[in-house]
């Protein structure tokens, strides 16, 4: 260093500015610094924001769906219309951008697939597979006509074959008010992870755009409902075995739905038409969209009253208690149903007739139990065992809740070999369920 520099050294850069009384070289020292920091976190940031872009984004956690409320001020998003004035009524979109409806009211798509840019083709969240809104398409014939197979209320379920020739049932959840963001909540949070031979498995699902769609495995000869009631013929091809069959497969299902699961699973909508059976009668419970997730609490008050006409248990309908054994009362009335072949609620019988339990109790009180067995069977019971089956019905259905068993002795009373026969009501409980639409 030459003398000028020293000197300038001293006499220049030494002297305080009028910033904190700080030296210039102190000061210029500071601006360096901050220059260095701005340059390499803007750097830092460039980068990030490239490696944001190049990786497709992870989907949600389905447990964590928000319902959002759109409001006029807001950008339009696509919403679900549904024409509930036909009987074939399908989901459409209020915009051309995804498909578009024809003169009757149904859906169809282009070749061209919605865009998943956004969307991973396959992401795996534990227990299930996300599914792309063109998976589904392709696999149900762009959700055709002659691949439904169910519909009701909240939605419609399709026949379809995945890429891995693998058979599914696509149930397609309608938008109604945000039933299907609630329902495809539940049915997720309560059948996600649960396996279980006499439960139906949810093998994955779709979240895309406003569709919700759960992705069953295909139970392939129908439901309980069908074989009950549809045209079977003179002779129903279910024998007595054979109902005994589902009536235990279907206690199991509840069973572990009730006392094997934590938090413990309230079904809500035991009926015939959500057994599904496979090729050797085996049944499987299925249709967990009403379903309740309950603690280890004794019961649970609710002010909205779910289920279907003719299985809702007096006390949950006159007063919204509900329990496992509002699913227990479900139970015994689908019993009588698989018994006698008759619908729990039928107006085109005569009066005494029309409820099936006050006609059931009314018959075995006047000790004519042979007679209420479905004529379409070819080979009657033997009476041991129909009253065997009977009182197990019936103590489903205790006007009492509490006197009503758990599934667990369900079961150990179907399946005992001695049975010790107690003392049954048959008091006609005075409220009857009100009637609401269910799958």
């Amino acid at each position: 260093m030459t003398v000028f520099d020293q000197a300038f050294f001293h006499t220049d850069l030494s002297k305080q500015t009028s910033i904190f009384g700080l030296k210039l070289w102190v000061v210029i020292g500071v601006f360096c610094g901050a220059a260095v920091v701005l340059i390499l976190f803007s750097i830092s940031l460039c980068l990030t924001s490239r490696r944001r872009r190049s990786k497709p984004p992870t989907p949600p956690d389905v447990k964590e769906i928000v319902h959002h409320h759109h409001h006029r001020d807001l950008a339009p998003v696509p919403d679900i219309q549904i024409d509930i004035g036909r009987p074939d009524h399908r989901v459409v979109f209020s915009t051309g951008s995804q498909g578009s409806a024809d003169s009757k009211g149904n859906s169809s798509f282009r070749d061209t697939a919605p865009s998943t840019t956004n969307v991973p083709q396959v992401s795996h969240l534990g227990w299930g597979r996300w599914y792309t809104l063109r998976e589904l398409e392709l696999a149900t014939n762009g959700l055709a006509d002659e691949n439904v197979v169910g519909e009701g209320g909240y939605g419609i379920v399709y026949t379809g074959v995945l890429a891995d020739h693998t058979k599914v049932a696509v149930k397609n959840l309608l938008n109604n008010r945000g039933q299907a963001e609630r329902e495809f909540k539940v049915e997720v949070d309560a059948i996600g992870r649960v396996r279980h031979k006499n439960l139906v498995r949810l093998l994955g699902y779709c979240v895309e755009g406003a569709y919700r769609m759960l992705v069953y495995e295909y139970v392939n000869n129908g439901n309980l409902d069908q074989w009950l009631h549809g045209d079977v013929g003179e002779v129903s091809p279910l024998t007595w075995e054979i109902r005994l069959n589902i009536i235990l497969g279907t206690a199991r299902g509840l069973s572990y739905l009730h006392e094997g699961l934590e938090p413990k699973v309230i079904h809500r909508d035991i009926k015939s038409s959500n057994i599904l059976l496979d090729q050797q009668w085996n049944a499987k419970v299925s249709d967990f969209g009403l379903a309740k997730l309950m603690c280890s609490e004794n019961s649970y008050v609710t002010t909205r009253v779910m289920g279907t006409f003719g299985y809702v248990a007096p006390e949950y309908a006159c007063t919204g208690m509900l329990n496992e054994k509002s699913d227990v009362y479900s139970f015994g009335i689908l019993i009588m149903e698989i018994i006698t072949g008759r619908t729990p609620v039928d107006y085109s019988r005569p009066k005494e007739e029309v409820n099936l339990v006050d006609w059931l109790k009314n018959m075995v009180g006047d000790r004519k139990s042979e007679e209420i067995v479905d004529p379409k069977m070819l080979k009657l019971p033997s009476p041991k065992a129909l009253k065997r089956i009977l009182l197990v019905a019936l103590k489903c259905v205790d006007p009492d809740a509490r006197k009503r068993p758990k599934m667990g002795q369900v079961i150990h009373m179907l399946e005992a070999d001695e049975f010790l026969f107690g003392n049954v009501r048959f008091n006609n409980h005075t409220c009857l369920p009100a009637p609401t639409a269910a799958v």
